[in-house]
């Protein structure tokens, strides 16, 4: 992850790119989760004003499952790119990867139990490993799999959420649920590490229920990569105009659904069908965003959008560490301690602010420096802590064709 003025040829501008816009979602999600009890319990807030049932409903319904998704095609089609850089500095490409998922494990922990206990890290450390064996199938049967996979687990969970729809609304304790946390998160950093702790095993069940969305994610990146469909000329611009059009009338319907069965006016006992059509549908939705900032760079603004978005996601991990670290600060006992006293408007407006500083401050660091400061961490231990091969942030090292 990484640039040097703007344009580095060993890289791939539509891959930032893609990252650096995947930020934005990502950290709307997250910031909504960290900042407000009720968005992290799952319970409608009460009494809410409209601006911030508003707020919630239009999160869930453009956001919520996108994004992630979007980040793991990415990861998938990052792989193809390794093995390339690989092949050609004469290394061990499995020896490499194996040692990435190890430090995206370790650092997923760290995230998790200092900061965010919705940790994706060590989700895509784990998963990696099965994307790792499957790195030698064909684009056709990695899109196959992708479809089986993702299928059979929506499936599920929809034939789940129309048995649930029969069983009458049952509110829960919601003062008494989210009491407990909003206690911890202001109370002392001690308790927001312990809080996290708590929060771990019901975090890494959330990340096993989520397994079959990121792996069929990771699948169809690889096919994708394998076909090189985000290099230059990869995809021409009528089949990025079908893929949008198909994208945007199965993802909205879904999409819209999912939020009013989330966050109403759909009953509650609609929820679980709600996320099971909302993971459904959420991937063409990201097929669709994914398109139209494509065609938006093959555009005549195309050199605007790369200047805005490809440092952002040369910077992404140290992005996605950096806005857990801002969001945690404001929320809890680290800083002002304003958890659960923030409404959902403001909180999006907060979120917005801090992905505009961290466009700015990627594009400034990125013309001085090749690798973020979580980057070059990550790549050190990739390259077995060889700082001659690792380098430091900024120095000039022989850079691969891009890593993830």
């Amino acid at each position: 992850m990484t640039v040097n003025t703007g344009v580095d040829p060993r890289r791939l501008p539509a891959v930032d790119a893609l990252r650096g816009f995947a930020l934005l979602g990502i950290l709307v999600v997250n910031s909504a989760q960290m900042m407000d009890p009720y968005v992290a319990e799952g319970i409608r807030r009460p009494g809410a004003p409209l601006w911030d049932q508003a707020a919630v409903w239009l999160v869930t319904a453009l956001a919520t499952f996108k994004f992630y998704l979007l980040f793991s095609f990415l990861f998938g089609y990052s792989l193809t790119l390794q093995q390339a850089s690989a092949e050609r500095d004469g290394g061990n490409a499995t020896a490499r990867f194996l040692r990435r998922s190890l430090g995206l494990v370790l650092l997923g922990l760290a995230h998790a139990i200092l900061l965010y206990s919705g940790d994706i890290l060590l989700t895509y450390g784990l998963l990696g490993l099965i994307l790792l064996c499957a790195r030698r199938i064909g684009p056709a049967t990695a899109v196959k799999a992708a479809a089986w996979i993702y299928g059979v687990y929506v499936v599920v969970l929809t034939g789940l959420g129309a048995l649930a729809t029969r069983v009458d609304d049952e509110e829960p304790a919601s003062h008494e649920r989210i009491a407990q946390p909003v206690a911890a998160y202001r109370g002392s950093p001690g308790t927001v590490v312990q809080e996290n702790l708590d929060r771990l095993p019901e975090a890494l069940l959330g990340s096993l229920l989520m397994a079959p969305g990121v792996l069929g994610a990771f699948l169809l990146g690889l096919a994708a990569g394998k076909r090189r469909l985000l290099a230059s000329g990869g995809a021409d611009r009528p089949r990025l105009l079908r893929v949008t059009a198909v994208g945007l009338s199965v993802g909205v319907p879904g999409a819209l659904f999912f939020a009013s069965a989330a966050d109403g006016p759909l009953e509650a006992r609609w929820q679980l069908l709600g996320i099971g059509v909302g993971m459904l549908t959420a991937p063409a939705l990201s097929a669709a965003y994914a398109c139209l900032l494509l065609l938006l760079l093959h555009s005549s603004r195309g050199d605007r959008v790369r200047r805005l978005f490809v440092p952002a996601g040369r910077l992404a991990l140290t992005n996605y560490l950096g806005q857990s670290l801002i969001m945690m600060f404001v929320a809890t006992a680290y800083g002002l301690s304003l958890y659960g006293q923030v409404g959902p408007a403001a909180v999006l407006l907060l979120a917005a602010a801090v992905y505009a500083l961290q466009l700015a401050l990627s594009t400034v660091w990125t013309r001085r420096h090749r690798h973020g400061p979580a980057e070059w961490l990550l790549r050190a231990i990739t390259l077995a802590g060889r700082p001659g091969r690792a380098g430091t942030p900024g120095a000039p090292e022989r850079e691969a064709a891009h890593r993830g």
